[in-house]
């Protein structure tokens, strides 16, 4: 068998997916109609392994769901998308986490996730892939610990590695020794880049990450990304779409990125393939619908790039 381009270790679960809910819903029993609900593929780990594999990469998921309908939506989803779920894990009694996005105009919104088995995740084993992606660090407190062990392994395969840690509920933020030293590569967004660091800046943030080993590359929404490329700031801006749902494009970004650095090890390339990845994402409801293929995504940076 190949070695698979891309493993992807986190989280899996469906989103329910609510526009037009007022910033306080009233209590009291009472319905409130709403502009819009739909069922969605959620979960960072899924949404990236459903992208890169869009993209062409031979991607695997190692998540866990329940045994339940909620988990047979999301292996069905992934694997109609040509994920490789083999390593996925179904908790005996404990139900798949589910997430509720309530979504306002402007594109900000709430989210709230009932964690379900998800931090009963704990493999002690990964398959090897040419790099490894981990998400949601902080929603997995059994993975957690576990994971400078799995980078350090994937490391000595000859692979690499790379951590989203997304958002830290508990506002901790507080990563596992030896973590971040094993990781070439740490994607946040901005907020996430300050809280991990304590910095003021973005840029005092870059200089943190890369104190600590990995090349961080850091997500800035509509402005594109920026990265640090031999101790100097490197920005790259995509062109700019209008969202109908920004759900999961910073995970859309993580799948481009990846793919484009994995084929070419070219920073400025992958952060363009990553910008278009996570513009084009969010021309539809949830994170995975408006996923561009590999052709559409390379058109769409050209486009915003020239290159």
């Amino acid at each position: 068998m190949a070695r698979l381009d891309l493993l992807v270790v986190g989280d899996a679960n469906p989103d329910v997916l609510v526009s037009g809910a007022p910033a306080t819903p009233p209590v009291g029993q009472a319905e409130t109609l709403v502009e819009s609900g739909a069922l969605a593929l959620g979960g960072s780990a899924a949404i990236v392994a459903h992208g890169a594999a869009r993209l062409g990469l031979s991607t695997a998921l190692v998540a866990m769901v329940g045994r339940d309908a909620a988990g047979d939506f999301v292996l069905d989803t992934l694997s109609a998308a040509g994920v490789d779920i083999s390593g996925c894990l179904r908790h005996p009694t404990l139900p798949t986490a589910l997430t509720v996005c309530l979504n306002q105009p402007g594109g900000d919104r709430a989210i709230l996730t009932a964690p379900g088995c998800l931090p009963s995740f704990a493999p002690t084993t990964l398959p090897e892939a040419r790099h490894l992606h981990a998400a949601s660090y902080f929603l997995q407190p059994a993975l957690a610990p576990l994971l400078p062990g799995h980078f350090r392994a994937a490391r000595a395969a000859g692979g690499t590695t790379s951590l989203d840690t997304n958002d830290d509920p508990a506002g901790g933020w507080t990563l596992a020794q030896g973590l971040l030293a094993g990781c070439d590569l740490v994607l946040p967004n901005e907020a996430e880049a300050l809280a991990l660091t304590g910095a003021g800046t973005v840029p005092e943030a870059l200089a943190a990450l890369a104190a600590a080993g990995p090349t961080p590359v850091v997500k800035c929404g509509r402005r594109g990304a920026v990265t640090l490329d031999r101790g100097e700031p490197l920005t790259v801006r995509g062109t700019e779409v209008r969202p109908v749902d920004t759900v999961g494009a910073g995970d859309s970004f993580d799948a481009g990125f990846l793919a484009g650095w994995l084929d070419s090890g070219d920073l400025a390339a992958a952060m363009a393939l990553g910008c278009a990845c996570g513009a084009l994402s969010t021309r539809s409801a949830g994170g995975t619908a408006a996923q561009p293929s590999a052709v559409e995504a390379a058109a769409f940076a050209h486009a915003a790039t020239g290159a």
